[in-house]
């Protein structure tokens, strides 16, 4: 009986230490993710010291555009600071189309604001971040049934409607996301733009395309005042959806009253 009282004793020990071991200790514990950050640590230092940003960053957002083929990692380390750009990376591959993602094997990127909601450090993929699509605004639009699923920034430089890196680029990525999701930051925001509206020849072909495609002119319009309002401010607005499907936007001390008003639901919401 006291050996199994003093085994029962130990187990609730060992349960107590694992629960208590931190996102980053668990995270490292994965091969790959401990070689990413033997690897790559030592070099985001030196980038983060080339742009006077304290590493590693208490928070960061992923901004990226489909034609232009790029994604950016924005960091800051207080809730009160504007994000500065740390680095862009090259996307390596696009399957799909411009315009959102509406149904189940469309090959399609979504395009919209999103959050990180998943670590996979044994990805068939190298290392790999998922996104919340669908998000609220992707429920209400997209296919009822069967909207899609599984989206992904991974590496392994191949697609079929995700946002695909080299394995040493999402090794840096991950490796940053990992130490703001420790740091606190629950809700890693991405947001997925169909191009990079102050480049004027995407905007061109952009137009073009609106030509024969009114919806999605529409939908594009509206990405962009989130798109403007980074740009002018380098913070984030708080983006909400309507009953329509619709993005709406406002600042953090608005959100409730236009929530109530427009019974609008945070797009990044599960």
């Amino acid at each position: 009986m006291k050996r199994l009282l003093i085994g029962i004793l130990s187990l609730l020990g060992a349960m107590n230490v694992h629960a208590q071991q931190t996102f980053l200790e668990n995270q490292k514990m994965f091969p790959r993710v401990g070689e990413a950050f033997r690897e790559k640590e030592e070099s985001l230092k030196k980038e983060f010291a080339k742009k006077g940003i304290a590493y590693p960053a208490k928070q960061m957002y992923i901004r990226s555009f489909k034609l232009d083929s790029e994604l950016e990692i924005w960091v800051r380390n207080s809730v009160s600071d504007t994000f500065s750009l740390l680095k862009t990376y090259r996307v390596c591959s696009l399957s799909g189309k411009m315009g959102p993602k509406r149904k189940e094997g469309d090959r399609q990127v979504p395009e919209g604001f999103y959050y990180i909601n998943d670590f996979n450090p044994n990805s068939s993929f190298h290392l790999s971040l998922g996104i919340n699509y669908p998000n609220f605004s992707d429920r209400i639009l997209s296919d009822q049934k069967k909207p899609g699923g599984d989206i992904y920034i991974h590496g392994n430089c191949l697609t079929i409607g995700c946002i695909p890196l080299t394995d040493e680029f999402i090794e840096e990525v991950y490796v940053m996301a990992v130490h703001a999701k420790n740091n606190g930051q629950d809700f890693i925001p991405v947001h997925v733009f169909p191009v990079r509206f102050g480049n004027s020849r995407s905007m061109d072909y952009l137009g073009s395309v609106s030509l024969t495609d009114n919806e999605s002119q529409k939908f594009w319009i509206n990405l962009k005042s989130a798109y403007d309002y980074f740009e002018k401010h380098r913070k984030l607005p708080v983006v909400l959806v309507n009953s329509q499907g619709k993005y709406v936007y406002t600042t953090p001390q608005q959100a409730p009253s236009i929530a109530q008003s427009a019974a609008a639901k945070p797009a990044n919401g599960n």
